[in-house]
């Protein structure tokens, strides 16, 4: 499967941002999704992730409350919308796809190319 990470931008502390993912292929529903992501100096990590039915969703304790995941699987798209933001939050989101949704990047066998997401204070 072929992801396409998409809706990154620069915002100010406190906007909203909805980040979009979409997937090529027939197999979408099949995976688990998750977002995590990468600032400048700093090892990649989770943000959220999803069950292939959306029934189950897991999120960061750093963004829990803020940001919401969910899919779309007649659209082949997962998003992660993302409210209050903070400067913090900055740095580059990968959406990626695996058997689990878990916290692991290990564990996803497929990636997007990221999105750039700058939250200026």
């Amino acid at each position: 499967v072929q992801l396409q990470a998409s809706g990154g931008g620069l915002v100010q502390a406190g906007d909203s941002l909805r980040l979009s993912c979409a997937a090529s292929g027939r197999t979408f529903s099949s995976y688990a999704m998750g977002w995590f992501r990468q600032a400048p100096g700093k090892e990649r990590e989770f943000v959220a992730s999803i069950s292939q039915s959306g029934g189950r969703t897991y999120y960061a304790d750093s963004v829990k409350g803020r940001f919401t995941i969910s899919r779309d699987n007649a659209k082949n798209t997962v998003y992660l919308q993302m409210n209050s933001l903070k400067p913090d939050d900055t740095a580059v989101y990968y959406c990626a796809a695996g058997i689990l949704p878990t916290r692991d990047v290990r564990t996803y066998d497929y990636w997007g190319q990221g999105t750039l997401v700058t939250v200026s204070s």
